[in-house]
């Protein structure tokens, strides 16, 4: 076999994968309407990709609140639940594995997406460069730019704490096998940790140690939910994504890998920052973030089959997730065994519509 380190079995916390090909999390904006619930297409859509070793939800609202674009699935209402419990189930039956990405997208959002039309919450009412997709009054979608935020009170950070603890708990009642907590790509965690969106002077802002604590304490809340054993999460160090920017970037991704060792949980996932334009991470990283973390290391960011293989042989790898090749390969796992050439995916229908550029994607 040309690729054997992939297609290699990992113990994964409380999960076993039969390879080292994780499906990436990929807003596709295809959630239900009007109350964003998962639908039997999106059970078809992961389904048809259940040979990856491990399948990462697109990531999900855990509230109103924490919605930043239209159309994507929520984990917050009963509905949803049950939405996300046909996908969990026909995943399953194709013999894969599942967890959810749990979602706050913080300043990345608009009015139009807010409940009554509040302005988008943030560690500090600083406005995002950045974009969302909103549906407009008239009922036409748009790409828009970000609202300005509203600096979040202290003690409204119980309640997201909360809201990210009942997710994960809806995640476990829909038959999801864990969960990711999105620490990456310029969202409301994100937001949190970096020093240029945190001008906090609380407790919750300044020093490496305060930036982390809101972060941190959803982390506990979601472990004592789950176990640690069933909890991953999501960075992106030097990520420039959404407009965000960190002058203490490699500190605080060890400071985190570290606190992360410290519960036991099953995974750290580096969304790596040249995948949105940003630099390469720092080669360093990899060796550092290893003998900072004891668990499974994954990496993303425009990897082929051969650079996966690389990084996996190298030993600072434990798998790889991919993105783009799985939106338009759902037998990705086959086609890499096989040295297959790949679909090439249109990019025109990465975001909303129906089956088309979505589940209608050939295998071979």
């Amino acid at each position: 076999m040309s690729h054997p380190h992939l297609f290699s079995p990992l113990k994964l916390g409380a999960l076993t994968l039969p390879n080292r090909m994780v499906m990436a999390p990929l807003t596709r904006s295809r959630a239900g309407q009007p109350d964003n619930v998962p639908t039997v297409l999106n059970a078809e859509y992961y389904a048809q990709r259940a040979t990856a070793g491990l399948i990462i939800s697109e990531a999900t609202q855990v509230s109103p609140q924490g919605q930043g674009y239209a159309w994507t699935p929520g984990l917050y209402t009963d509905a949803q639940q049950a939405g996300w419990s046909t996908v969990t189930a026909a995943v399953h039956a194709a013999g894969g594995r599942m967890v959810a990405q749990l979602w706050h997208v913080g300043r990345i959002s608009h009015p139009l997406l807010q409940p009554e039309g509040g302005a988008p919450v943030a560690p500090s009412a600083l406005t995002a460069a950045a974009q969302c997709f909103v549906v407009n009054t008239d009922g036409t979608p748009a790409n828009v730019p970000c609202g300005q935020p509203r600096a979040l009170a202290a003690d409204e950070l119980p309640a997201i704490v909360a809201d990210y603890a009942a997710a994960a708990r809806r995640a476990q009642a829909a038959g999801f096998d864990g969960v990711e907590l999105h620490m990456a790509n310029g969202y409301l965690l994100n937001q949190f940790l970096a020093t240029g969106s945190n001008q906090r002077t609380d407790d919750y802002g300044g020093s490496l140690v305060n930036r982390a604590r809101f972060p941190l304490a959803v982390l506990d809340a979601v472990i004592a939910v789950l176990g640690a054993d069933k909890v991953g999460v999501r960075l992106s160090p030097f990520g420039t994504f959404n407009d965000i920017q960190d002058d203490e970037a490699e500190a605080m991704a060890l400071y985190l890998a570290q606190a992360f060792s410290a519960r036991g949980i099953a995974y750290l996932h580096i969304a790596e920052p040249d995948w949105a334009g940003g630099a390469p991470l720092p080669a360093e990283m990899r060796p550092k973030l290893r003998a900072a973390f004891n668990g499974a290391l994954l990496f993303a960011g425009g990897y082929d089959a051969a650079r996966a293989e690389a990084l996996l042989a190298s030993g600072l790898a434990d798998a790889v997730a991919f993105g783009r090749p799985y939106i338009a390969n759902p037998d990705l796992v086959a086609r890499f065994a096989q040295n297959a050439p790949l679909n090439t995916p249109n990019p025109q229908l990465f975001y909303g519509g129906g089956a088309q550029g979505y589940t209608d994607y050939p295998t071979r």
